[in-house]
């Protein structure tokens, strides 16, 4: 049977990577769907210390910032600056960076068809 309540500690997760820059992101699978939670440097950029330590690009996923800012660029060229309380959706093929020197801390969302820690 499967268990109605799913409970997992982000901070004191296994399935945690840390990226060339020293900024990391955890994630934990649930019954339907994952989260993840990443603290961000600053200088950290998606496609310099994620996509690059992975070979893979951007995925479509949705999120939540708690502190500090990002700049996300979308496929076509748009940026916005996201910050705390900032609930976004990306697409696939985004780019982000930390904006300012204040660290990131976001988390983000998806569903558990399969999911990469990146």
């Amino acid at each position: 049977m499967e268990k109605e309540i799913v409970v997992k500690n982000l901070r004191l997760s296994e399935n945690t990577r840390e990226f060339i820059d020293g900024s990391s992101r955890s994630a934990e699978k649930l019954r339907t769907s994952y989260i993840g939670l990443g603290t961000y440097k600053p200088g950290w950029c998606w496609s310099k210390h994620a996509g690059k330590q992975t070979g893979k690009r951007s995925q479509n996923h949705i999120g939540y910032v708690i502190s500090g800012s990002l700049v996300i660029k979308s496929p076509s060229g748009e940026e916005q600056i996201i910050g705390p309380g900032d609930a976004f959706e990306l697409t696939a093929g985004h780019d982000a960076w930390v904006n300012g020197t204040e660290p990131c801390i976001a988390l983000d969302f998806g569903c558990n068809q399969k999911h990469e820690n990146d």
